[in-house]
């Protein structure tokens, strides 16, 4: 049956009251056991080295947005990851000054037993601003002295060198980068020349050109075409309503003043065509003809002012209309031939016009080319010369730099739980100890022990209760017991606390 909570301190003193020394040797085991775990505890000491991060030099405002700089904020982050490098460790782990002179001759267990105890014990932490501390925690305190200030003068060197190199891999792979697009732009503008040397049909603007202006001729030359044709065609309805001799009286003068009129048309029609010209001919005739009839007339006899009667001869107006019949039909003929040179021109054109919308998707693609790869190639450049000055801040030491802000100390006591603690804990602890034994002990124990157990519990009604009446010798002897416990329990809190005392000033 449990006991009630209200009857358990009445019941916890009276348990301590009947067992007084077993309460003391509970109290003794507990307090001291505690006591000697304080003496075998390991106990761990730290030490830090204060990492500041020098980012505000004059360098940088005069160097923004010309180089880059690493932020502080991904160096501390990346500082764990730095310190937590196998390599980094092995330098310590071989390190004669923390592991002895024969630490270069471990075995690879003891080293890679040394590197696992390395990495797990050390760690980074921001503390605000631009610093951040690199601790290392260690049973000894030379031992964590040694390695924290070996971590942090690695951090700095490694840090350093790993900036360099990162600038310098930077420089080295954007200038490979801008010389590669140096020889796409050369072999770009070399197939965009060749495409021009092997296309000279111009541009598509001037093929449009030249097709309207083929058009516009071909337009004029068909109009100017209906207008010769209608001229011909009128030229030969008043041909045919006129007759092409008449019959006239002439005198000698008469013919030499026709002659000289057809001399005058053979003079005007030499100076627009040659001597084969089908008119040139006719006249020719006419006047050798017309001369011929002088000279018969003359040998005749007749003067100036006789005439023939009766004589037919070529009919001027006729004669006007026929040559300019054919004129016009030496004109339309011309134009026909224009005409016909325009279409085939104008086909040949279309035929050019083709070609150039082929060639303008291969010379769009050239172009489209050449413009992305020198835009990139001007980007990569301007990066180039960033990249190069970054590299020489830091060759130089500019930019971001680390400084040992604070070193590392020699660590005078663990930072975890002291050998104080453990001694004041043993007290508590002793005194808590025998009666949370007992509580512990009346919550199991089935005796019933108040009045409440027997009504709640089993239900049954308690008409009244006996109190435990002592004797007076039984008083004497329990105050001849009690006495005697306080007084050895003073003796042994004495014990312990000059146990403590000693240890905590270094006499034990």
């Amino acid at each position: 049956m449990a006991l009630p909570l209200s009857n358990m301190p009445v019941e916890v003193i009276r348990e301590i009251r009947s067992r007084k020394w077993l309460v003391f040797f509970a109290f003794l085991l507990a307090s001291f056991t505690v006591l000697a775990a304080g003496f075998v505890w390991p106990y761990k000491y730290r030490s830090e080295v204060t990492i500041f991060v020098d980012d505000q030099n004059i360098i940088r405002p005069l160097m923004e947005g010309s180089a880059v700089t690493t932020e502080i904020s991904e160096q501390a982050s990346s500082a764990r990851q730095m310190l937590s490098n196998r390599d980094l460790l092995t330098k310590i782990a071989t390190d004669p000054e923390i592991f002895g002179e024969e630490a270069w001759n471990a075995s690879d267990a003891v080293i890679e037993s040394r590197i696992g105890k390395l990495r797990s014990n050390l760690g980074v932490e921001r503390t605000g601003g631009s610093y951040f501390a690199i601790t290392y925690s260690s049973e000894s305190p030379l031992k964590s002295f040694r390695v924290a200030q070996r971590l942090g003068q690695l951090f700095i060197e490694e840090s350093t060198a790993s900036k360099r190199i990162e600038s310098r891999n930077a420089y080295d792979f954007i200038d490979k980068q801008v010389k590669s697009y140096e020889q796409q732009i050369a072999e770009v503008e070399k197939r965009l020349e060749r495409f021009l040397s092997e296309n000279k049909e111009g541009t598509e603007e001037e093929a449009s050109s030249r097709m309207n202006n083929l058009k516009n001729q071909l337009e004029l030359a068909e109009l100017e075409r209906r207008e010769l044709r209608s001229r011909v065609e009128s030229l030969q309805g008043q041909l045919s309503n006129i007759d092409p001799m008449v019959r006239q009286g002439r005198t000698s003068d008469a013919y030499q003043k026709r002659i000289s009129q057809l001399e005058t048309q053979l003079d005007d029609l030499r100076l627009r065509y040659l001597d084969t010209y089908p008119d040139i001919i006719i006249l020719k005739e006419q006047i050798f003809e017309l001369k011929e009839q002088r000279k018969e007339a003359l040998e005749q006899g007749l003067s100036s002012e006789q005439s023939v009667p009766g004589e037919e001869i070529a009919n001027p107006f006729y004669q006007e209309l026929r040559l300019s019949l054919a004129r016009a039909r030496a004109d339309l003929q011309t134009i026909d031939t224009r005409i016909q040179s325009l279409k085939s021109l104008i086909v040949e054109q279309e035929i050019r016009m083709d070609r150039i919308q082929a060639n303008k998707t291969q010379y769009a693609e050239i172009t489209r080319d050449m413009a992305v790869n020198k835009q990139i190639y001007n980007d990569l450049l301007r990066r180039r010369e960033k990249a190069r000055v970054s590299m020489h801040l830091d060759v130089e030491g500019q930019g971001l730099n680390y400084e040992i802000y604070e070193s590392a100390q020699y660590p005078m006591q663990p930072y975890d739980m002291k050998f104080s603690t453990f001694a004041v804990a043993g007290l508590f602890l002793g005194i808590l100890f025998p009666f949370g034994t007992i509580a512990g002990l009346l919550q199991i124990d089935p005796r019933v022990r108040a009045r409440e157990q027997l009504e709640e519990d089993l239900g049954l009604p308690v008409l009244a209760e006996i109190p435990k009446v002592r004797t007076p010798y039984e008083k004497r002897r329990e105050r001849r017991v009690t006495v005697a416990v306080v007084v050895v329990c003073l003796i042994a809190v004495s014990v312990y606390i000059a146990v403590a005392v000693a240890e905590v000033l270094g006499v034990i």
